[in-house]
């Protein structure tokens, strides 16, 4: 016993100090849908970058001349500033131009990046577009009967608003073009805009523009592009700086390079910290951010990274910009849809309020936000979100008996386009925002996960 009970001690003591073997995690086996689509994505990450074209080139030198606009000190990007994803480096609500450089514009300027997959404008039931494959419809809000594309195209056309208006009831909505409102039917047509607008580059007439092509150092590469008679006549001119401009941003890596660290993630090259991963879940649900349902984020068919917008149109209610010069005017609104700046919808009631919801990537590099740049900050977007409706009074201002009037920046008679329908726009005054601060918080890290340029 003397022998054996020191060596019985000596085994268990040894027995205790054993580690237990490492716990093996067996990773998830991916589908191979998911590594089709990591493959695709990939495959962009490690694309070379093209040179440009000659038509390209040329348009990239329009881009920065500051001698094409009436003070001869702007050019495109000095609002599409390329350190600040091709929009404004400064956290003005609307940029200032003119022949003097004091003008302020109508409204806050968009980033100029993801725009090379924007369908042309139309009216049609509301869809979940497929870039690729098309639209494939959203059968839960097709409840009435819908008109054909070619017959609503029509109704408009022919300004039957009663027609559109009936049919408008959550079954159609518009889609595509460019410029908030889509009154641009291509880059090109969007670039002529600022060239002529007074309170832009302020060009007086196409004339004046084509003088001053005609005297830039990179006039000879225009003919060399164009042919000899391509700054002949103003119009001409003007179509093909136009064009150029629009090849420009269509071949340029930097509008549309697809990488920040969700397309490396996408690549299976990356992974979400557990706070962007809570972030994407809280983006993805119907119940909580319900942003996906307005902004795309999953590849299409054919494998083309997600564009962060469905290209429809939107009335969401921002509070009204003091800021805005124009709105000094107790009588003027922006109605986006139906003008200032278009007016071919202005007999539209349904469409009044309404803006072109943005892709989401390169966001958290914004200085202002919505069409009137009333907020600085994503945190404060959010914010507003999930608190419109539930903490109206923080957001707008109070009449005189006390009740909040909401929706401000709207006529009364286009309150009703607001959506107040879909999450996390469905709740009441009183009731708990779909999203907590900590949610919010969340939900930002993610949506900064989208700017380009990922390390």
């Amino acid at each position: 016993m003397r022998i054996i009970l020191p060596v019985l001690l000596i085994l268990s003591l040894s027995a205790c100090d054993r580690k237990s073997p490492p716990t093996v995690t067996v990773p998830t086996a991916k589908s191979h849908n998911t590594l089709l689509n990591e493959q695709a994505a990939a495959a962009r990450l490690d694309a070379p970058i093209a040179p440009l074209t000659p038509l390209a080139q040329l348009g990239k030198k329009i881009f920065f001349d500051e001698t094409l606009s009436g003070s001869g000190h702007m050019s495109c990007a000095s609002c599409h500033n390329p350190q600040n994803a091709y929009a404004p480096l400064n956290n003005l609500a609307a940029q200032l131009g003119g022949t003097d450089l004091a003008r302020q514009g109508g409204r806050a300027v968009p980033s100029l990046t993801y725009h090379e997959r924007t369908p042309t404008f139309k009216v049609m039931p509301d869809t979940q577009l497929d870039i690729d494959d098309g639209a494939t419809l959203k059968a839960p809000r097709l409840a009435q009967k819908t008109l054909s594309d070619a017959e609503i195209s029509k109704a408009i056309s022919e300004g039957h608003a009663n027609t559109v208006n009936v049919v408008h009831a959550d079954t159609v909505v518009p889609l595509g073009g460019f410029d908030l409102d889509g009154r641009a039917v291509s880059l090109a047509d969007q670039a002529s805009g600022p060239l002529f607008d007074a309170r832009e580059m302020a060009n007086s007439n196409i004339r004046s523009l084509q003088k001053k092509l005609a005297a830039a150092p990179y006039a000879r590469e225009m003919v060399a592009v164009f042919g000899k008679n391509a700054l002949g006549l103003p119009e001409q001119a003007v179509r093909n700086a136009t064009k150029a401009l629009e090849q420009f941003q269509l071949e340029d890596h930097s509008f549309h390079s697809y990488n920040s660290k969700f397309d490396y993630v996408l690549a299976g090259r990356a992974q979400f910290n557990d706070q962007e991963t809570r972030g994407w879940t809280l983006f993805d649900d119907p119940k909580k951010g319900n942003c996906a349902a307005c902004h795309l984020d999953k590849p299409t068919k054919n494998r083309m990274a997600p564009a962060f917008t469905d290209y429809q149109y939107e009335a969401l209610a921002a509070p009204r910009n003091s800021d805005l010069r124009a709105n000094q005017n107790p009588d003027f609104f922006d109605t986006g849809l139906c003008g200032p700046n278009r007016n071919d919808l202005a007999g539209q009631s349904g469409f009044c309020g309404m803006f072109k919801t943005p892709s989401l990537r390169n966001v958290a590099t914004r200085r202002v936000f919505f069409h009137n740049g009333v907020f600085h900050s994503l945190e404060d977007v959010v914010r507003f979100y999930v608190e419109r409706d539930t903490r109206p009074e923080k957001w707008y201002p109070k009449r005189a008996d006390g009740s909040v009037e909401m929706f401000n920046d709207l006529p009364v008679a286009y309150r009703a386009n607001v959506d107040v329908g879909d999450a996390p726009f469905n709740r009441h005054q009183g009731e708990q925002p779909a999203l907590s601060n900590q949610e919010i918080d969340d939900l930002v890290a993610f949506l900064k996960t989208l700017t380009d340029g990922y390390k």
